[in-house]
C-alpha cells in the first residue's frame, strides 16, 4: 500500500522522497491517490472506456481473420476450378464502369407516391405517403435491436453463405444449378429462407455492408481487398441461391401474406373498371370493340417467340433481355410463376417501390406459407399456393404484367434465375410475348375471351388465383389470340364430365384440333427437351396423337389393341426427341457444372421399355451455349390437297418436359369407369402455328418455322448412343 500523504504544508523534501522511494519499491504509483480516496469519475470513464476499445479491437480483428480466410478460400475454388472462364471473368470486370461513373440509385421519395393499391377494387393510382426506403416494399420493416444483437451479424452471414455454397457445391460443383437436398413428400430441395435465419436482421446486416463496401471503393481502400470483392461481384458462382418452387422445399422468396391459400381477396384486377363483361359468341380482329390504344403502339400486338439474351453470344434481333422483358420503369402489377427462384436477383428486375407482385409459388404446407407471408409488407406482395400432391412439382412457367393501356402475357421455358436468362452465358431459353391492349368505351361489356383467354383463365382458377383478379382478363382485347393455344396440365385427377380434355396431352389434342391444325396422316415431331423421364412407348404415342389433334382417347384404346406393336413401330420412326450428348455438356462454354438442371436418370434410359432409338443430340445453333427450352415441332404432311393458306405446321413452347408427370396419363376410374386424367406437375404452355408451304420451301419443310419461331438446335441432329461420348448426358 502506498502511505497516506501526509497534509499540505507539512511534508518536507526529505518526506516527499522517503514516500516516493517506498512506493517505487513497492512497485505502486507515487502518484496514486491517498489509501481510501474514491477515484475520479473522469479516470473510471477513462479504464472503461480503454477496456471497451480493446475489446472492440479483438473483436473486430477476429471478425476480419475469419471473413479474410472465407473469402481466400473462395477465391481459390473459384480461381482453381475447372470450370472458371478466366477471359469471360476478365472482359466482364473490364466491362464494369469506373465507380465513380456507376449510377446510384435515386433517394426514395416521401412524398406523394404514386402506387397501385391491392387493396382497392379498381387500380385506379392511389396517391399515399411512403416514406420507406424503396428495398422496404418487399423486405419486412426493420426494427430497432439490442445492439447487443449486432455481435451476431457476421455470424449470421457467415452461416447463410456457407449453407448456400454447400447447397450448390456439394449437389453440381462450383456455379451449378442447384439447391440442397432433403427429404420430404415431394422428394425434393430445400434452402434459403426456411433455414431458421433472421431475414429482417440479415437484410439490415447486408445494406450495411453494402454501404461499408461503397464507401472503401470510393475512398480507393487496398486493392487486394477490392479486387477480392469484384471477383465476389464478378459473377454468379458463389452468390445465387437457387429455391425451387415445384416440390417440397424451403422457400428463400420473401413473399406475401394472404387470407388462404386459395384466396387473394384484396387483390386488384387488371384493368380499370369492376364490371363483369358478358360473353357474345364471335370474336374476330374487326370486331366493334375499341382499344384504349391502336396496337400499333404496343410492343407486340401479334406476339413473338424469342430466345433468351445469352452475354457471351452477340444480338441479331431474334433474342431478349428479362429487363427487356419486364419494363420495370412502367409496369405497375406482375403476376410471376416459376419452378425456381432467385429473390434477390428479381429485385434487381423489379421496381418494387411502385411494382405490387403476386407470386404463385409452392409451399410444402400451412408452416411454410405462414413462414413466408411473414417476411414481407403484405401491401406490396402476395402469395398464390396451388395445390399439390404429395409428389410432383408446381414447374409452370407464366408471367402476367400489367401496363397502364396494355397486359402482357409471357410465357418462357426457363425460370427466374440468372443463368435461365443469360446472365452467366452458358444457358439459353425460350419465350412466348403478346402484348394485349386494353378495351375501352360501352362495348367492354360485351366483351368475351377467345379460348386462349379461357383456357388461361381457368387454368389460373385452378392454381387459386384470385376470382376478381382472373374476372379482370377480360377488360383486355385477346382478340389477336384467336389463332394461338394455350395448353396446361393441373396437378391431380381431373374426370368429372369433360375435364379431362383440360389437362395435359388430353388438353394438347384438343387445342391442336381447335386450331385446324390436326391431321390423319403421319406426321413429324421433333421435341426439344431439358429433361426425360422414364418414357416408354404409351407416352411417346400420346404425344405424337396429340400432335395430330386426337384428344387422348386414341392412345388409351390402342394400349391392349392387337396392333399395338405396328403402331409402336410409326410413331417411333416420325418422332425425335433432342437431348444433350455427354460430349455437348462437357464442350459447352460451362461444362459439366452449369448442367445441374438438365436431367435424366441412367436407369430410365436402361430400361427395356425406353425407346432409345428415338434420341437426338442437342446441341444449340448458339455454340457453346446448352438450352434449358422446351419446344414440339410438328410438321404437317405436304399434301395436294391441302389449302394453300393452311399452316404447314405448329409448334408448342412451354414448360412441359418429355415425362408423365408433365403431361399425365388417362385411365379409367375403377366402380365408375368414367376416364380421368391424372398428371402430378403443374405446367403450362402455348400453341402456335407456322407458316403455310409454298413452293419456295421445296423438300425442306423446317422452312415453316422460318418467320414464326427461332428453331434454336441444330437438325439433323446425331443419334445418341449406350456409350461412348454420344451416350446421353446423366449428370454428374
Amino acid at each position: 500500500m502506498v502511505s497516506p500523504r501526509p497534509p499540505n504544508g507539512m511534508e518536507d523534501e526529505e518526506d516527499e522522497a522517503i514516500r516516493i522511494a517506498i512506493a517505487l519499491s513497492l512497485g505502486e504509483d507515487p502518484d496514486a491517490p491517498p489509501l481510501g480516496t474514491p477515484p475520479r469519475p473522469t479516470e473510471l470513464s477513462r479504464a472503461r472506456d480503454a477496456r471497451e476499445r480493446a475489446q472492440e479491437r479483438q473483436r473486430i480483428r477476429i471478425r476480419d481473420q475469419a471473413r479474410d480466410a472465407e473469402l481466400d478460400r473462395r477465391e481459390r475454388d473459384v480461381l482453381s476450378h475447372p470450370a472458371f472462364d478466366y477471359q469471360s471473368f476478365h472482359d466482364r470486370i473490364n466491362a464494369r464502369p469506373p465507380v465513380s461513373a456507376r449510377r446510384e440509385p435515386p433517394p426514395a421519395e416521401t412524398k406523394n407516391r404514386v402506387t397501385v393499391d391491392l387493396t382497392l377494387d379498381s387500380d385506379d393510382d392511389d396517391v399515399v405517403d411512403d416514406s420507406n426506403d424503396a428495398r422496404a416494399v418487399i423486405k419486412p420493416a426493420i426494427e430497432e435491436e439490442d445492439p447487443s444483437k449486432a455481435k451476431n451479424e457476421d455470424l449470421l452471414q457467415n452461416r447463410r453463405d456457407a449453407e448456400r455454397d454447400e447447397a450448390v457445391e456439394d449437389k453440381n460443383g462450383i456455379g451449378a444449378q442447384a439447391s440442397v437436398t432433403t427429404s420430404g413428400p415431394g422428394g425434393g430441395v430445400i434452402g434459403g429462407i426456411l433455414g431458421g435465419l433472421d431475414r429482417k436482421k440479415m437484410e439490415e446486416e447486408r445494406l450495411a455492408r453494402l454501404g461499408k463496401r461503397k464507401a472503401s471503393e470510393l475512398t480507393g481502400g487496398p486493392k487486394e481487398e477490392n479486387d477480392r470483392a469484384m471477383k465476389q461481384r464478378a459473377g454468379p458462382m458463389h452468390r445465387s441461391a437457387l429455391v425451387n418452387s415445384g416440390v417440397y422445399q424451403r422457400q428463400k422468396l420473401d413473399w406475401p401474406r394472404t387470407d388462404s391459400p386459395a384466396s387473394l381477396t384484396s387483390l386488384p384486377s387488371l384493368g380499370s373498371s369492376g364490371q363483369a363483361p358478358s360473353r357474345s359468341s364471335n370474336f374476330t380482329t374487326n370486331n366493334e370493340r375499341t382499344s384504349a390504344r391502336n396496337t400499333s403502339n404496343v410492343p407486340f400486338p401479334r406476339g413473338v417467340v424469342k430466345k433468351t439474351w445469352s452475354r457471351s453470344q452477340p444480338r441479331l434481333g431474334d433474342d431478349i433481355k428479362i429487363e427487356e422483358v419486364f419494363q420495370k420503369e412502367k409496369l405497375r402489377l406482375a403476376v410471376l410463376s416459376s419452378y425456381q427462384w432467385d429473390d434477390e436477383w428479381i429485385e434487381t428486375k423489379l421496381d418494387m417501390a411502385n411494382t405490387k407482385v403476386v407470386f404463385i409459388a409452392f409451399a410444402a404446407n400451412d408452416a411454410e406459407k405462414e413462414l413466408m407471408e411473414s417476411n414481407v409488407s403484405r401491401a406490396r406482395v402476395r402469395f398464390c399456393f396451388p395445390r399439390m400432391q404429395n409428389i410432383g412439382a408446381m414447374h409452370s412457367k407464366l408471367q402476367l404484367l400489367k401496363y397502364d393501356d396494355y397486359l402482357r402475357i409471357v410465357v418462357p421455358t426457363g425460370n427466374l434465375v440468372p443463368y435461365d436468362w443469360g446472365e452467366t452465358g452458358t444457358m439459353e431459353n425460350m419465350v412466348f410475348i403478346i402484348d394485349l391492349p386494353k378495351l375501352e368505351g360501352p362495348n367492354q361489356e360485351r366483351a368475351t375471351l377467345t379460348t386462349f383467354g379461357q383456357d388461361l383463365s381457368y387454368f389460373l382458377t385452378e392454381q387459386g388465383l384470385d376470382d376478381r383478379l382472373v374476372e379482370s382478363l377480360k377488360k383486355y382485347d385477346f382478340s389477336e389470340t384467336e389463332r394461338y393455344g394455350f395448353v396446361h396440365s393441373i396437378c391431380g385427377s381431373q374426370g368429372a364430365g369433360e375435364a379431362w380434355r383440360k389437362s395435359g396431352y388430353c388438353a394438347l389434342g384438343r387445342v391442336v384440333k381447335g386450331l385446324g391444325l390436326g391431321s390423319q396422316a403421319p406426321i413429324e415431331v421433333d421435341y426439344v427437351c431439358a429433361s426425360l423421364g422414364a418414357i416408354n412407348d404409351s407416352l411417346l404415342n400420346a404425344i405424337y396423337y396429340a400432335c395430330q389433334g386426337d384428344d387422348g382417347l386414341k392412345e388409351y384404346q390402342s394400349r391392349t389393341a392387337r396392333a399395338k406393336g405396328r403402331e409402336d413401330r410409326v410413331v417411333r420412326d416420325h418422332t425425335r426427341v433432342y437431348y444433350p450428348s455427354d460430349e455437348t455438356v462437357r464442350q459447352s462454354r460451362g461444362g459439366r457444372n452449369h448442367a445441374g438442371t438438365i436431367c435424366f436418370q441412367s436407369r430410365y434410359y436402361e430400361a427395356p421399355t425406353f425407346p432409345a432409338e428415338v434420341l437426338r443430340d442437342c446441341k444449340s445453333t448458339r455454340t457453346g451455349l446448352l438450352m434449358h427450352s422446351k419446344i414440339i415441332f410438328a410438321r404437317l404432311p405436304n399434301e395436294p390437297s391441302r389449302s394453300p393458306t393452311r399452316p404447314g405446321g405448329f409448334f408448342y413452347l412451354g414448360s412441359a418436359n418429355l415425362s408423365e408427370s408433365a403431361w399425365g396419363r388417362l385411365v379409367r376410374e375403377r366402380g365408375s369407369g368414367e376416364l380421368k386424367m391424372t398428371c402430378r406437375n403443374w405446367e403450362c404452355g402455348v400453341v402456335l402455328p407456322a407458316d403455310s408451304y409454298r413452293d419456295e420451301h421445296g423438300q425442306d419443310t423446317w422452312k415453316i418455322f422460318q418467320n414464326t419461331v427461332p428453331v434454336p438446335m441444330e437438325h439433323p441432329a446425331a443419334p445418341l448412343t449406350e456409350d461412348g461420348p454420344l451416350r446421353p448426358w446423366f449428370g454428374r
